[in-house]
């Protein structure tokens, strides 16, 4: 039988929604049973990733993308996710005041989420909240990442198309391609686009591109954009639509779809397995192995295979 917030997520009840993306943030005993009831019901939403360092505008870019979904008549999932503060737990939260124009908008859905020291620049609920506002049945969903370098390579394991937002004249480039997001990147989009070294980065980046992805059969084209005299959104939504078309048309889109979900086996595993040794620290094999590293009659890297070898077994 199904999980009754998953019969409510389906019916488009959005308190139902809310409900679950906090059984998936907080680690619910439900979890598991409610994402298997909507895992087939997602298959339609076009799920766009924005990355990027901090300060690149990508919050107001959001926003501007989302006034002109919802002029298409689009339904629109928003996920942002921001650091946790690791004195307090607290996320900061503050660039949401920027999205308050859709808060109002029924056919828009927002979530804001921490990132609870999950290294990848996501929430480690990430993922799930997106499979659940998928089945709630948004067109498009938008995930807003931290913006931290390296780490922001977990967004391609999420979205279909990860569009990588930077600044010109702030260095943005060289950083990005030292980290390895230019690799991953689908579409690179030059926000502030009015002020100074904006062609220079263009052409930083189209010089990047014939080293990483001379011979793709997808050459990630390069929008220009201001948001916040809202320019360039059209185009920006213009190049993400012809991305979708050739992961459509191309297999690609299956290709990432697969792998996703091989990704996501492999972290539900992780987190089972973390659970479980949780649960073991206090059986009387670890206590006694505790014991034994303390008096240092046991090195750590034995005591580890010698109980990873007894729980196996068992």
């Amino acid at each position: 039988m199904m999980h009754p917030l998953a019969q409510r997520i389906l019916q488009k009840d959005v308190r139902a929604l809310a409900r679950a993306i906090s059984y998936v943030e907080n680690g619910h005993p439900d979890r598991l049973e409610l994402l298997k009831d909507v895992h087939g019901y997602q298959n339609k939403s076009y799920i766009i990733g924005l990355t990027g360092p901090p300060g690149a505008g990508k919050s107001s870019l959001t926003s501007e993308l989302v006034t002109l979904l919802r002029r298409e008549k689009l339904t629109v999932g928003v996920v942002a996710v921001d650091p946790t503060s690791p004195f307090t737990g607290g996320a900061i939260l503050g660039d949401r005041v920027r999205m308050s124009p859709h808060y109002t908008d029924p056919e828009v859905y927002i979530r804001s989420m921490g990132t609870r020291g999950s290294l990848g620049g996501l929430a480690r609920a990430t993922k799930e909240a997106v499979h659940l506002i998928a089945a709630y049945g948004k067109d498009v969903i938008i995930i807003e990442t931290v913006g931290v370098g390296q780490s922001e390579l977990d967004i391609m394991h999420v979205a279909d198309t990860v569009a990588l937002v930077l600044n010109p004249g702030a260095g943005d480039v060289v950083q990005a391609f030292k980290a390895g997001i230019m690799e991953i990147a689908d579409l690179y989009v030059i926000n502030k686009a009015d002020l100074p070294g904006a062609e220079k980065m263009k052409a930083e980046i189209e010089h990047m591109l014939d080293l990483v992805k001379h011979d793709a059969p997808w050459r990630p084209p390069i929008v220009k954009t201001i948001s916040t005299k809202q320019e360039g959104i059209e185009g920006l939504w213009d190049m993400l639509v012809a991305h979708r078309r050739y992961l459509e048309h191309s297999g690609e889109g299956e290709r990432r779809k697969s792998l996703r979900a091989v990704q996501e086996m492999l972290g539900v595993l992780e987190q089972q397995w973390l659970a479980f040794i949780k649960a073991k620290q206090q059986a009387p094999e670890f206590l006694r192995t505790k014991a034994e590293i303390a008096q240092e009659q046991k090195d750590p890297y034995t005591a580890a295979e010698e109980l990873f070898s007894t729980w196996i077994k068992s």
